[in-house]
This record gives C-alpha cells, sequence and structure tokens, in this order.
C-alpha cells in the first residue's frame, strides 16, 4: 500500500510539474513562435546530428497528420484561417529538415546506409526492399501524385474561388445592406456578416497564394532528390574509392529514404490544402456533408448494387467481395428510403395541421389598428414582471394606478387616461420606461424583492445595502433587503417598495405631459360631464364666443404651470368675460387666473398659510414692458440677449440664496408681464411658480423675502 501511495503521488506531482511547464508555455506562446521560426533558419545553415534529424523528422510528420485531421474537422474554412500562415512553416520545416539530410547524406554517405540517421534508413529499406530502381520508381510516383494531381488542382480551385469570391463581394455587400434596411437583421449582424465576407476574401486569396508553396515544395524535392543522387556518387567513386554500384546502393538508398519522408509529409498537407479549398461550398464537418450527400439517394444505391451482383456473375471475377459489396449497399439503399417515407410522412402531417391552423386562425387586424396610439404605456422588463404575475404585488401595483387615477382627477380636474401595462423583452431584466404617446418620458431600474430607502434629510444612509439613485428626483438612495425595513423606518427613513415607485414617477410623468394628454376629445368629455345648469353656459359661448379647440387651449395652459381645472364652470365664465375683450388665448388664460385666484393662492401657500414672495424689481418690469413689441393680442417679447443673460443669472442667485435659507418663494410680477417672464423661467427652472398681482387673493397671507 505505501508503495501504491508513494506511485500515486509521483505521477500526481508529475502531473502538476507538466501542467505549470504547459501553462509557462502558453503564457509566452509569443516568444515560443519567434524561436521557432528562428530555429527553423538555423537549420538551414548549421548542420544536425542524426538524432537531431530524426526528431525533427518525426516532427515534421506530426504536423501534416494534424493538419490533416484540423481540416477534415472544421465545419467551414474560416474557422481554419490561419491555414496559409501554417501551411507556410510547415513548408519551411521540411525544406529546412531537408537541407540537414542532405548535408548528412553527402557528407557521410560512403559510411553505409545509417549515415543520415535512422528514420531515413527505416523509410528507404522498407520500401526499396534491398533494390534502389524500385525505391526511385516509389519515390517518383509520389511525386507525379503530388505535384501533378493534388497540388496542381488545389491551386487552380484557390484560383478560382479567390476569383469568384472577389466578383461575389458587392453583391453579398448588397443583400446584407437590404436586409439591414428592411430590419431583417439587426446592425450587430449586419456587421458580423461583412466581417465574415471580409475574412473569406482574404482567406481565399491567401490561399491562391499559399498554394504556390506547394508547388514550389514539390518541385525543390525532386531537384534535391537529383542533386543528392548523382552528387553523391561523385562524391562516393571520386573521393571516396568506391565502386559504381557500391556508390549507386548507398546514396541512393539515403536520397530515396530521404524524399520519402520528405514526400510523404508534403504529399499529406498537399491533401489537407485541397480539402480546405474543395470545401468552400461545403456546410458541416466533411465526414457528416460527404455521407448525407452520397448516401442519401436510394435510387443511385439500388443501381450501385444491380451493377455490383452483375459484376459478380461474369466468369473469372472473385465473387465473394462484390457480393459483400453489393448487399450493403443494398441494404443502405432499402434503409435509407424507409427514413425518407417516414420523414415525407411526417412533413406531410405537419402540413395539414399548420394548413388546419392557417383556417382556425383569427382574421387578420386591419392595419388601422397600427395606428393607435398608446397615450400611457408602461413597459416592464422581465425581471419586473412579479409586479403583475405574483397576486399581491400586481394587486398592489394596478390598485395604486387605479388611486392615482382618482387622485389626479381630484387634484387637477383631469382625467387621466388608462396606463397600458405591458412587457418588454428588448429592456433590461429590471427596468421599466413610462411613455406618453409612445415617447419615453421616464425609465428607471427596481429591486422587485427589495425596498428603497431615502433619508429624507439628506444624510448618508447607513444600512446594508446597494446604493443608486431615485428614478423619479434622482436623489440618493439604497437599497435595502425586506427585513431591514423596520430598523429603516426607526432611524426616520422613508421607505417605499417598487410598485410605489414606479407609481410616483407615474405621477410625476403625467404631471409634466398634462397638456399633451388633455386632448381635444377629453376636453368634450370635461364639458359634457358637467351638470346640466353649468353646461348652459358651455352652449352660450360655444362656438358664438370661442370654439372648444380654444378652451382646449386655455385648459392647457393652465395644466402646464399645474394649476386645476377641476373648477370648469369658474374657468368657462372668466373664458366668457375675457372673450368680450379679446381672442388672444395667452391674455384669455391671464384673465381665467385672476378668475382663479383663491385657488391659486391656496395652492402656493406654505404649512403656515403664507405665500413666501419674491417679487420682480421695477427695473425689470420696466426692461420687460418696453421689450414688448407688436399691438393688440400680437404682442411678443424682444429681450437683448445680454439682457435675458443678466436676468437668468440674477434669478438663479436669488433662488439659490433662498434655498440655502430653505425658502422655496413664488415669484410676483405685473400681470402684463407674466406670461413672457414665465414663458423664459420655465426653460431653465420649469418648477418655479410665478404669479400676478391680480392672482394674489385678497384674503391670503403673504411673506415677501427678496427682489429680483
Amino acid at each position: 500500500m505505501a508503495e501504491e501511495n508513494t506511485g500515486t503521488a509521483v505521477a500526481t506531482a508529475s502531473e502538476n510539474v507538466a501542467q505549470t511547464i504547459l501553462m509557462k508555455i502558453a503564457k509566452r506562446g509569443d516568444i515560443m513562435m519567434a524561436l521557432g521560426v528562428v530555429g527553423i533558419l538555423v537549420v538551414l545553415i548549421l548542420p544536425l546530428p542524426k538524432w537531431m534529424l530524426d526528431a525533427g523528422l518525426a516532427f515534421s510528420i506530426t504536423v501534416s497528420v494534424l493538419i490533416l485531421m484540423t481540416s477534415l474537422f472544421v465545419e467551414k474554412p474560416l474557422q481554419f484561417n490561419t491555414f496559409p500562415t501554417v501551411l507556410l512553416l510547415a513548408t519551411m520545416i521540411r525544406l529546412s529538415l531537408n537541407l540537414a539530410s542532405t548535408r548528412l547524406i553527402l557528407s557521410d554517405g560512403h559510411t553505409g546506409t545509417n549515415a543520415a540517421g535512422s528514420v531515413i534508413e527505416a523509410f528507404g529499406g522498407f520500401v526499396m526492399s534491398g533494390n534502389f530502381v524500385i525505391g526511385i520508381i516509389v519515390f517518383a510516383i509520389l511525386v507525379i501524385v503530388n505535384f501533378v494531381v493534388i497540388t496542381k488542382g488545389s491551386g487552380r480551385i484557390a484560383e478560382v474561388s479567390a476569383r469568384f469570391t472577389l466578383d461575389a463581394m458587392p453583391g453579398k455587400q448588397m443583400a446584407i445592406d437590404a436586409d439591414l434596411s428592411t430590419g431583417l437583421i439587426g446592425e450587430e449582424e449586419a456587421r458580423a456578416r461583412r466581417k465574415e465576407l471580409e475574412d473569406e476574401s482574404n482567406f481565399f486569396g491567401s490561399m491562391d497564394g499559399a498554394a504556390k508553396f506547394v508547388r514550389g515544395d514539390a518541385i525543390a524535392g525532386l531537384l534535391i532528390t537529383f542533386i543528392n543522387v548523382i552528387g553523391g556518387m561523385i562524391i562516393g567513386v571520386a573521393q571516396h574509392d568506391m565502386t559504381f554500384t557500391q556508390a549507386a546502393n548507398n546514396y541512393t538508398a539515403l536520397t530515396v529514404g530521404d524524399g520519402l519522408v520528405t514526400q510523404i509529409p508534403a504529399l499529406v498537407v498537399s491533401t489537407s490544402a485541397g480539402m480546405m479549398v474543395t470545401k468552400a461550398g461545403v456546410t458541416g464537418a466533411t465526414e457528416k456533408a460527404l455521407f448525407k450527400q452520397l448516401g442519401g439517394q436510394p435510387r443511385a444505391m439500388a443501381v450501385s448494387s444491380f451493377l455490383l451482383f452483375s459484376l459478380a456473375l461474369l466468369p473469372g471475377i472473385p465473387m465473394l467481395p462484390f457480393v459483400i459489396l453489393g448487399a450493403l449497399t443494398g441494404g443502405t439503399a432499402i434503409a435509407v428510403n424507409r427514413t425518407q417515407e417516414i420523414d415525407r410522412a411526417k412533413e406531410e402531417e405537419a402540413l395539414q395541421k399548420a394548413e388546419i391552423a392557417d383556417e382556425e386562425a383569427v382574421p387578420e387586424e386591419p392595419i388601422a389598428t397600427a395606428l393607435k396610439i398608446d397615450m400611457l404605456r408602461l413597459e416592464l422588463g422581465y425581471g419586473l414582471l412579479s409586479l403583475i404575475n405574483n397576486p399581491q404585488e400586481g394587486k398592489r401595483l394596478t390598485d395604486q394606478i387605479k388611486s392615482l387615477r382618482r387622485q389626479i382627477a381630484s387634484d387637477m380636474g383631469f382625467v387621466m387616461p388608462s396606463v397600458r401595462i405591458q412587457d418588454n423583452m428588448q429592456l433590461e431584466p429590471n427596468t421599466y420606461v413610462i411613455r406618453s404617446k409612445e415617447i419615453e418620458t421616464g425609465r428607471g431600474d427596481l429591486r422587485p424583492n427589495m425596498l428603497l430607502v431615502m433619508d429624507p434629510r439628506g444624510e448618508e444612509i447607513t444600512l446594508p445595502g446597494e446604493a443608486t439613485k431615485e428614478p423619479t428626483f434622482g436623489l440618493p438612495a439604497m437599497w435595502i433587503d425586506k427585513q431591514n425595513r423596520e430598523e429603516a423606518l426607526f432611524r426616520g427613513y422613508t421607505v417605499v417598495d417598487p410598485a410605489t415607485v414606479i407609481t410616483t414617477h407615474i405621477t410625476e410623468s403625467i404631471k409634466d405631459n398634462m397638456p399633451e394628454l388633455l386632448s381635444y376629445a377629453e376636453t368634450r368629455k370635461l364639458i359634457d360631464e358637467m351638470s346640466e345648469e353649468q353646461k348652459k353656459l358651455s352652449e352660450d359661448i360655444v362656438p358664438s364666443q370661442i370654439s372648444l379647440g380654444g378652451i382646449q387651449r386655455v385648459l392647457q395652459n393652465l395644466l402646464s404651470e399645474r394649476v386645476s381645472i377641476r373648477d370648469l364652470p369658474t374657468i368657462l365664465e372668466g373664458i366668457s368675460e375675457a372673450c368680450g375683450m379679446t381672442r388672444n388665448v395667452t391674455l384669455i388664460t391671464e384673465h381665467v387666473r385672476a378668475r382663479l385666484s383663491r385657488q391659486i393662492s391656496d395652492m402656493n401657500s406654505n404649512e403656515n398659510g403664507l405665500i413666501v414672495l419674491m417679487s420682480l424689481s421695477p427695473e425689470w418690469e420696466q426692461e420687460f414692458a418696453e421689450a414688448l413689441v407688436g399691438t393688440g393680442d400680437d404682442r411678443q417679447l424682444s429681450l437683448a440677449p445680454t439682457k435675458l443673460q443678466e436676468f437668468i443669472s440674477q434669478l438663479r442667485n436669488g433662488y439659490e440664496r433662498q434655498a440655502m435659507m430653505g425658502e422655496t418663494p413664488v415669484l410676483l410680477t405685473s400681470p402684463g408681464v407674466r406670461p413672457y417672464v414665465r414663458s423664459i423661467i420655465e426653460r431653465f427652472r420649469p418648477s418655479t411658480v410665478v404669479m400676478s398681482q391680480n392672482e394674489i387673493h385678497p384674503k391670503a397671507k403673504i411673506k415677501t423675502v427678496g427682489q429680483v
């Protein structure tokens, strides 16, 4: 037992050492490659001992067999696109070893047939069988097969493939562009196809040139063999006093052995090159493609079987091999035919089912349905579908959205459109997107099984979790486990679940887009749903004083500054009064705002019942008044850019000072310039409320904190 354990430990240690060496070699592959190429060049110059030549010849044969097996098993030529480089290196290895063996043959050939190593002696003795004439004939046949048949054919195929591939590139490129423009493929797939097309062109162009390596290698083998035989016999007879027969036996045996050792790997590599260039139109591994195409025609196999049985009956022909082969091909034909019949039956059955399904299919929807736009849509990644599919989570989310519709109707007098909820597999798993009229208005990332925590004091959250940003307002927040809810509440943090996060984001998105969501149809619906007593007012002013579209514009102007339109009778009264003086929608809106002064003042009062004001200075009032150009209803603001920048800077500085003191004041202006001041401020401070003096209710309490 102790000896077995010792042997196991030694084997394990040896494996570990081997793995360590291989890992180090892999990390320094570039250096090893450079040393290998330099080694090939050194062999061309320096003489090699016999044992090193034997090792080199064995390595050459191994490389050639590895190249052949790789070319057989790749499914398409581009999977072995380094083949031209490998072919060059294999050719250089053979030529360098051929030169080294030539040096040994010419210098030591007089000593016997082992002058160039054991590998060359074994090949020469085995093939020649003691007769150098047989060896020369076998070597000549190998060279003819390699040079005339395989190399010449492979070179021609490579040349034609390169030419046709280059000619077909524009058409293939146009096909890729057409598929991309029609939406059949995406940008990434189009880029991958273009890259494959470019690699294919480069590969066959390189193979066209690499085929010349194989051709030159065959020619070099012939010349080296001729030089070895003639030069060796001259050296043996003239310098070493050998007889002509002895010199012919020794140097011919060595030369033929050397030629066979180099020509056999060359023949293998040439076959590999032929396999690569003829594989251009073959899909899949070579053996699968060949067996499928050769054995996929049962009639061809049956006719072949009949001919083989016929040959077996001829007099003088050995019957057994032809009968066996005929039986094999006949049996294969029967098996393939039966398999194809089963496949055809399955295809017919599937086709019938498809036809029945097409007949039972729902009629195609009219194309007009594709033109419909969702007013509000919530798209969820597949990781958030539990908010809908889970009974508890889904009930909470849908109920919150229903409550949100009721709350917005109560606060703003605006009937929020129904929210369409759907999944979107193109989104990240935990991402949601809010769309208004198909346009994205907000998005965020959630953790469906966690809680979102925020500190209302703005301090750092010390609970363990994942730091993030609250998606609606961009405030610092953190996702925590549900088990830490009590701890977060105890520390005074604000804790919300993922459904509430989505609902809050939808609320803000709707408030930002209420003017666009209030359509002509919604305006008509609001007026039609008024009581019979109040509806008489709308009938009096529409269309005699203002169109329904004009009322829609006034309501949109109010909603754009988040003024509730729930008190619709008062709004219509204000419109009726203003229409007697002007037809300008902006001026009508300003008059309506004055009629809603009590509501607007209450809306902008703080918890102490005070309206915190920052007034516009008389200088700026005069600047804006003088900048109004035009007459009547066509007045527009034309303020110099320098003055506009100065106003923005002063306003921003004033509000920043008030923010440091914890105040968010309302900007107070005169009625004549209020809409123009608001049009400037909404571009850089949309949350700032701008009121005119007419909108301050007489009973409202005010507090002035500054002046712009």
